[in-house]
């Protein structure tokens, strides 16, 4: 099958490249403006498929152009869609023209909302015409049919987090630029893009959570495609949480002045944009997506998606890349020209997820989670993948004992003396006998240790999908891993009385609950890097 990518060796269009290369059933025309760019960006990988270099110019007679190729199927990667002139589909009748099936990335709003009126062209040509083959709307939506199957949405919020160090293209800062501070037509209140803004945190189930994002509004196919799919929706969202936070802050006063006119548009300060965008670069080196879908009587069911290192960039070329490799196998879509809206579910990109190793969950919460215990309700569908002894223990509602045997060590410094007798740590010990009382209230849990009669206690609650344990005047924000059969809890933030403290100077060590001949075991670790250790306690328990 030969595929022409436009725009191949960019940020978007070379991740499909990469995707598709091992395929050996694949001829990939690599095409853009520069042959040279096209040329190197071949050599630069080694691949089963056939790569070939072509110039193609989407401004220049693109008829000719793919008359000359004569593909069997084209994919728009370039872009910005927003900007695409008087005749935005002239590559798509040129498809029409040669029979020739088209896929794009596109998602701007009437760019993919448009591509409707080639439908009856397309079915009598007997070929695909698919626009928004990417994160927005493929893989949103087939996200919100998933999760309405257990919530019956009332309203609908999506955000895209991409890592700061994934680099974004000018084409995707030309189309951020486009439409900032223009008005934004959506379900629930006027709004304007990149004014708007909402924070959410990003936690798959039983996975280290990004730090809470700020994601401000954007101007995406979403907004209109899922009041007509769902009707009874009255309130859609979708935004971007770019990093650092500066970068998005300043956007968003740019974005001030168009929406009052004191500028026409941001367009002109792309080039600018990308520049500063490239170079202003710290935070996490992870990206990540969210859908939440609520119902009217206050059920909430939200889908979390991070993606570790490169392997975010991917996230836009998975649908085209799974609609490409059906066409290989002889099963394309059914001819005509529609958005993407309800072309794949959910499994087709949870297979491509698994290979790049890109972590995915759903959380659901009814109002009468309250009464189901509560590192059931922090873990979600993780929960089951735990070892039974360790659900076991803490799978109660009211009140329960568990008892064991622990060794203690402490600190040998001497603010590492005072912490751990602030805290009330036990003293060392190579053997102690151990008991902890669990106590459920409201949907918290109190937990009172008990190492030979010397006892301390905590008291532990959800927050925004992590564990908040409060030993006094302190808070710890803690996320509950599961990994390799273990719990594995990492701190990830930290309060005094309610002010946030630095999490460079938070506390760590080494914390995690498993399963050893079939009992449950417990290893706690706790220093500050100002004192060094201050309390390891490991043992194990039963509960009674």
């Amino acid at each position: 099958m030969k595929v022409l990518i436009i725009g191949a060796y960019g940020t978007f269009g070379s991740r499909l490249v990469r995707l598709l290369k091992d395929d050996p059933r694949f001829t990939l025309l690599i095409a853009g403006r520069s042959h040279e760019k096209a040329r190197a960006f071949c050599q630069s990988l080694a691949a089963r498929a056939s790569l070939e270099p072509c110039f193609f110019d989407r401004d220049g007679d693109v008829a000719a152009e793919l008359g000359a190729l004569a593909p069997d199927a084209a994919v728009d990667a370039s872009g910005p869609f927003q900007a695409y002139g008087e005749d935005p589909y002239r590559v798509v009748r040129a498809c029409l023209a040669h029979r020739i099936h088209y896929l794009d990335f596109a998602d701007a709003r009437a760019f993919v909302l448009g591509i409707g009126e080639f439908d009856d062209a397309a079915r009598a040509a007997g070929i695909t015409i698919l626009s928004g083959v990417s994160t927005l709307p493929a893989l949103s939506l087939a996200v919100l049919r998933n999760l309405a199957r257990d919530v019956t949405p009332d309203s609908v919020r999506i955000g895209v987090a991409p890592s700061p160090f994934a680099g974004m293209g000018l084409n995707v800062i030309r189309m951020i630029a486009s439409y900032a501070g223009k008005p934004v037509q959506r379900l629930g209140a006027p709004s304007y893009a990149m004014t708007d803004a909402q924070w959410f945190t990003i936690a798959p189930p039983g996975a280290l959570p990004l730090r809470p994002r700020r994601f401000s509004l954007a101007d995406t196919p979403d907004l209109t495609l899922i009041p007509a799919l769902w009707p009874a929706v009255k309130s859609v969202w979708a935004g971007a949480g770019t990093e650092p936070l500066i970068w998005q802050r300043s956007l968003n006063g740019l974005a001030l002045l168009v929406r009052y006119h004191l500028l026409p548009s941001l367009s002109g300060f792309a080039r600018l944009f990308h520049w500063v965008s490239n170079r202003l670069v710290w935070g996490e080196p992870r990206g990540g997506m969210f859908v939440e879908a609520r119902s009217a009587d206050g059920e909430k069911c939200s889908w979390h998606m991070i993606a570790d290192g490169d392997s975010g960039p991917f996230v836009p070329a998975i649908a085209a890349s799974v609609l490409l490799r059906r066409m290989a196998d002889g099963t394309p879509a059914v001819p005509g020209a529609r958005t993407s809206a309800q072309e794949l579910e959910l499994g087709a990109f949870e297979d491509v997820f698994a290979r790049l190793g890109i972590v995915t969950g759903v959380r659901l919460r009814k109002p009468t989670d309250t009464a189901l215990p509560l590192y059931r309700r922090l873990l979600g569908t993780a929960w089951d993948t735990l070892p039974e002894p360790i659900r076991q223990l803490h799978d109660g509602t009211t009140s329960w004992l568990a008892s064991g045997r622990a060794t203690v060590e402490r600190g040998r410094s001497p603010l590492a003396r005072i912490a751990a007798t602030l805290f009330g740590f036990p003293p060392e010990t190579p053997d102690v006998a151990v008991t902890v009382r669990f106590d459920a209230r409201d949907g918290d849990e109190v937990w009172t240790r008990d190492f030979g009669g010397r006892r301390f206690a905590s008291v532990q609650q959800e927050g925004d999908g992590l564990m908040l344990e409060r030993f006094g005047p302190f808070t710890f924000a803690i996320a509950l891993l599961c990994h390799e059969n273990r719990l594995n809890l990492v701190v990830r933030g930290w309060r005094f009385l309610g002010l946030s403290l630095p999490r460079f100077i938070a506390p760590r060590g080494t914390t995690y609950e498993s399963v050893d001949d079939g009992r449950f075991h417990f290893h706690v670790e706790i220093g500050f890097p100002w004192t060094g250790l201050i309390v390891r306690y490991r043992g194990w328990l039963e509960r009674a």
